[in-house]
């Protein structure tokens, strides 16, 4: 069987893509070590910029946890949110390009990039109250900081399903674009961001993330900021402006 986890490097930018499309990118206890393997070899690689996290098929990103093997995974430990945790934590901008509708656990493994970019006819829906399931904490929290506690109860409480439209009015996808347009608008952002300097987008992601949750520590906060203006990427960066040309950032 070939790998649940497609592991694909060009230049500053890793995409990780979910290729079981022959049963919707379902995702179990067993496919989760290989997401550890990447996410250990990206975490280790400071030459890699930016993750996309795409899915195999034309209509489905991920149709979620695979129910039939709900009985038999350790809820205790669970190995789904550890893994998304991982990927919202991530030092560089990751995006999720929704190649296609996605549903339960796989709606938290896209909400926990940085952006998300959906293609015209998807769907989402989370049928956990359907199916006697508490959602896991770490992904409601993300729902509420993201989209609000109002549309989580939405989401999660009537299992409401939202079409393509609807996600970008509730700020689900940051961008909706038609079906043949996903790969160039990727392209695009991803180069963008892979231009940035590592260090500054590093340390504005956390502090985004620490502030929307209300645990912003201000004073290593503002360190970090004074560091960051000591950089060499921060001196390139005015030097480059002064000579109206593109930076070229080294990560230091």
């Amino acid at each position: 069987m070939a790998p649940f986890l497609e592991f694909d490097r060009r230049d500053a930018r890793v995409t990780l893509v979910l290729n079981r499309p022959e049963r919707l990118n379902l995702i179990s206890a067993e496919d989760l070590p290989e997401f550890d393997r990447a996410l250990d070899a990206i975490e280790r690689d400071p030459s890699i910029r930016v993750v996309v996290i795409t899915g195999r098929g034309a209509k489905i990103f991920s149709a979620g946890f695979d129910i039939g093997k709900i009985a038999t995974t350790d809820w205790a430990r669970n190995p789904l949110e550890r893994v998304v945790d991982r990927i919202e934590a991530l030092g560089m901008p990751t995006i999720c390009a929704l190649n296609g509708s996605v549903f339960g656990g796989g709606t938290d493994l896209a909400l926990a990039c940085d952006f998300r970019v959906g293609v015209t006819g998807m769907r989402l829906k989370v049928p956990a109250a359907q199916l006697g399931v508490f959602y896991y904490i770490n992904g409601l929290r993300r729902f509420v900081e993201r989209l609000g506690p109002a549309t989580t109860r939405r989401i999660f409480l009537l299992s409401e399903e939202f079409d393509a439209v609807a996600l970008r009015e509730i700020g689900y996808l940051d961008w909706l674009v038609d079906g043949e347009e996903l790969s160039t608008t990727i392209d695009d952002l991803a180069s963008r961001l892979a231009t940035g300097a590592p260090r500054a987008l590093a340390g504005m992601k956390q502090a985004i993330s620490a502030i929307s949750r209300g645990v912003l520590d201000e004073d290593a906060a503002r360190r970090e900021v004074v560091a960051c203006f000591a950089t060499a990427d921060a001196q390139e960066g005015a030097r480059a402006f002064a000579e109206k040309r593109a930076p070229r950032f080294v990560g230091r």
